[in-house]
């Protein structure tokens, strides 16, 4: 197994927004499988620019590659040709658990007693610091901080390894949000968290199955949607074909994270049977009905705030245009120490266009906001280059609580909204207005607004929270 890079010190992730969830891409049954993995991969890239790695196997051998970086970087360093097998899953990397150190790179691989087991995972899990003491202090040995690396001994446990449905009996014992792909020497598992705050969906292509977190990367290879894995099910793909199991009761809700549609996901992609650029066209012009105002010009903030100023824009009849021009090359995520290192990152990743705003009376659209720093340098930026008036509106409502569920959002203290009115937020902004969408506009676009979690908005934990894991909470010092 190929495996670089050595463990970093701690180092600051910058961005305004939420950090990404991370995202899965597995296939059974397809010749060569690794070149397509690497193109899911490459499709979900926006879920997660930390680490990538892809484990497959041939029904005999397992190999695996795995390093820091983009896709790209990770396998232009690790050649594809290298990677032969018919089955295989892959992963790209935002740490929300677990620090910055190759070990906790994914697909993790282990070997157990009845074979290699490889495991790749998205969301996380709750309970994981009791689990991993109780297995610590019965002398278990533990290879990484990340909370995934908790399944891996699950499953090894005779207690679960020895028993019938062993998988889901394991799978049981976990809490919190979780998508996993699981793979062994001949087959793949898909199993979803019985709240199904974290997407994961099922697709054909030829003779072989697909699985992966956004149907983005499944157009992308040609494959056909067949369905979601189910909140609180096990899929598992073989020789025999495709076989399904509960390890769960039917929730009476659901907890999908709706900020999938706010941000994560990529527009083309269908999450929770609703396409992202549709629901987000939605919230803009729900925002346009919530909070009208008389402007020249409608503009976002790329990218995520783009189908929403459009929605915006049809929605009031104020002409959209380009005030911001993204700089494609600067990542959605990047890891920089300082301060000023970070005030320069801001200042790459978008430039203004003068000549659109200049004199205007400006409606600037964004997804969110976060810590309100990095909002507060764009209004800076769009007053420098001549705008006339500048008005803030943010297709979600304040995030005042951290999330536990997947998201890296910063400590409660350090939320912009957590300890502020919006009058405050606006002055702090310098903005001329500032509009938050309502949470009854937010989940306005779903048929059933009581299977989404809104615990960033309003503090609701749907699941209780046990343990406040942070990058840190399972390091071994």
């Amino acid at each position: 197994m190929k495996q670089k890079g050595t463990q970093t010190n701690s180092k600051c992730f910058v961005s305004e927004n939420p950090k990404e969830s991370c995202g899965l891409f597995g296939i059974y049954g397809i010749p060569d499988a690794s070149p397509l993995i690497f193109q899911g991969l490459y499709a979900q890239q926006h879920r997660g620019q930390e680490g990538a790695g892809i484990v497959v196997s041939n029904g005999e051998k397992i190999r695996s590659a795995k390093d820091f970086g983009l896709v790209s970087e990770v396998f232009s360093k690790n050649p594809l040709n290298e990677l032969t097998g018919h089955i295989g899953i892959g992963h790209v990397r935002y740490s929300t658990t677990g620090s910055t150190r190759i070990q906790n790179v994914q697909p993790l691989v282990a070997e157990c007693a009845d074979g290699i087991w490889a495991i790749a995972h998205n969301g996380n899990l709750i309970n994981a610091k009791n689990i991993r003491k109780s297995y610590q202090e019965s002398g278990a040995i533990f290879q990484t901080s990340s909370d995934s690396e908790i399944l891996i001994h699950l499953l090894a446990d005779p207690m679960y390894r020895l028993r019938p449905r062993r998988v889901e009996r394991a799978l049981q014992e976990i809490e919190g949000a979780f998508s996993f792909l699981l793979m062994t020497r001949d087959s793949i598992m898909a199993a979803r968290d019985p709240n199904g705050f974290r997407p994961l969906s099922i697709g054909k292509l030829g003779n072989g199955y697909v699985f992966a977190s956004e149907t983005c990367a499944l157009s992308l290879i040609g494959a056909e949607y067949l369905r979601d894995v189910l909140p609180g099910e096990l899929v598992t793909v073989d020789s025999a074909g495709l076989k399904s199991s509960m390890f769960s009761e039917k929730q009476k809700n659901y907890s999908h994270c709706v900020f999938e549609h706010v941000y994560f996901a990529h527009p083309d992609s269908y999450l929770f049977e609703q396409n992202v650029h549709n629901v987000r066209l939605n919230y803009g012009k729900k925002l346009a009905e919530e909070y009208p105002v008389e402007a020249d010009i409608v503009i976002a903030i790329p990218d995520s705030g783009n189908s929403a100023a459009l929605g915006y824009s049809k929605q009031s009849g104020i002409p959209l245009d380009f005030g911001f021009i993204r700089n494609h090359y600067v990542g959605r995520t990047f890891i920089m120490p300082e301060e000023n290192t970070r005030s320069h990152w801001v200042d790459m990743k978008l430039a203004v266009l003068p000549e659109v705003v200049k004199g205007k009376r400006v409606i600037a659209v964004d997804d969110s906001i976060v810590r309100g720093n990095t909002a507060a340098r764009r209004v800076k930026y769009l007053r420098e280059a001549g705008a006339e008036e500048v008005h803030m509106r943010i297709s979600c409502p304040p995030v005042k609580h951290p999330c536990f569920y997947g998201i890296d959002f910063p400590t409660e203290k350090e939320l912009v909204a957590s300890s502020r009115s919006i009058s405050d937020i606006k002055k702090l902004l310098g903005v001329d207005s500032l509009g938050y969408i309502s949470l009854e506009g937010l989940l306005s676009p779903f048929e059933k607004p009581d299977n989404f979690c809104t615990a960033c908005f309003d503090g609701k934990y749907p699941v209780k929270i046990k343990e406040k894991l942070t990058k840190k909470t399972l390091e071994n010092h």
